[in-house]
């Protein structure tokens, strides 16, 4: 599928308002509403492109934990299967040859831990071990930060399409992104759903841009209030809209993992570093035997080699890296 300039310009503009209108983008770009709803229906049946409303588990509180399974090559796809059925990991990836599975589960604090990690995992068959990173600070990525890829947009642009009361993204460094950034910036107290809310960020984890009549139904409100609800839950920080993407439509064939071991005293400056390469779609501190743990997207292994050995080797404090080339997607944001 051929990517040109006005398709990169839409998925630019959904990162910015997952839920702007084709009218609305349309006027932005200079082209007709026909032409933008045309355009998605055939990104989304090409390119893999969906828009996804996601809960930001930095304002609600939750814990963010990465996992790194190791497995015979033949239980790798059930198992990640199996993990990307559950509505609490956020992505799901196969690497290194089929026998390394990495997901990353989001729970409220204390909730689960020990009934994925300490009970049904261990049980899983053909299971050789099971590595768990807390994620402990996040850099850039999901609700953290704008994606350096995205360059598709003029900076009036990208302000027109910004919704009202949530502000547009921030120069780095920073802590919190467009789309996650509370009204009130000092506010940092976890924000508390209310009944009816987990019914919402379930349709729209599912389609970011499902209608309205289709989310009254599911959670039993009226469509204003829905509308009222999504409205608050966005400004507050408490939801964001990402955009899945197959990065080999649009030319990046070299998604890579990195674990890092970075010097403590050094962490906080690399990671920051990272969030500014456009190489990097996320990167955040961990707990475990490594630090630091980076998704880095290139054309190709060749651009890659270069990223590791131009970038990555100058960043005073970094100790150690280890890759694993991805091999499948089975989960990216949203339920499947």
């Amino acid at each position: 599928m051929d990517i040109d300039t006005l398709d990169r310009q839409i998925v630019h503009a959904l990162r910015v308002d997952g839920r702007a209108g084709y009218r609305e983008i349309g006027a932005v770009l200079g082209v007709s509403d026909q032409t933008v709803a045309r355009r998605y229906r055939r990104l989304r049946e090409g390119a893999g492109v969906r828009v996804v409303g996601m809960p930001n588990p930095i304002r609600l509180g939750y814990e963010s934990w990465m996992l790194r399974l190791h497995t015979s090559p033949d239980m790798a796809g059930p198992l990640a299967d199996a993990l990307a059925r559950r509505p609490d990991t956020a992505w799901v990836s196969v690497f290194s040859g089929g026998t390394e599975i990495s997901c990353l589960a989001r729970l409220a604090a204390h909730a689960d831990r020990e009934s994925l990690l300490l009970e049904k995992l261990p049980r899983t068959p053909r299971l050789v071990s099971v590595t768990a990173h807390c994620l402990i600070h996040h850099f850039v990525g999901g609700a953290v930060g704008p994606d350096r890829r995205d360059a598709a947009l003029t900076p009036d642009q990208i302000a027109a399409l910004t919704p009202d009361g949530v502000p547009s993204p921030p120069p780095p460094p920073f802590t919190i992104g467009a789309s996650a950034q509370p009204a009130d910036p000092a506010d940092t107290s976890p924000i508390r759903l209310a009944d009816g809310d987990e019914a919402l960020l379930e349709v729209l984890s599912r389609d970011g841009r499902a209608g309205y009549a289709e989310l009254a139904a599911a959670t039993g409100w009226p469509e204003s209030t829905v509308r009222r609800r999504m409205r608050d839950l966005r400004r507050s920080g408490a939801l964001y809209y990402d955009v899945e993407v197959r990065p080999q439509t649009f030319g990046f064939l070299a998604p890579v993992l990195l674990w890092v071991t970075v010097a403590p005293s050094r962490l906080a400056a690399v990671g920051a570093a990272l969030a500014e390469h456009e190489e990097v779609v996320f990167a955040a501190a961990t707990t475990g035997s490594t630090n630091l743990v980076a998704t880095v997207i290139c054309t190709d292994m060749a651009a890659f080699y270069r990223y590791l050995t131009e970038r990555i080797s100058g960043l005073d404090g970094v100790d150690k890296v280890e890759s694993a080339p991805l091999l499948r997607h089975v989960k990216q944001l949203g339920r499947v």
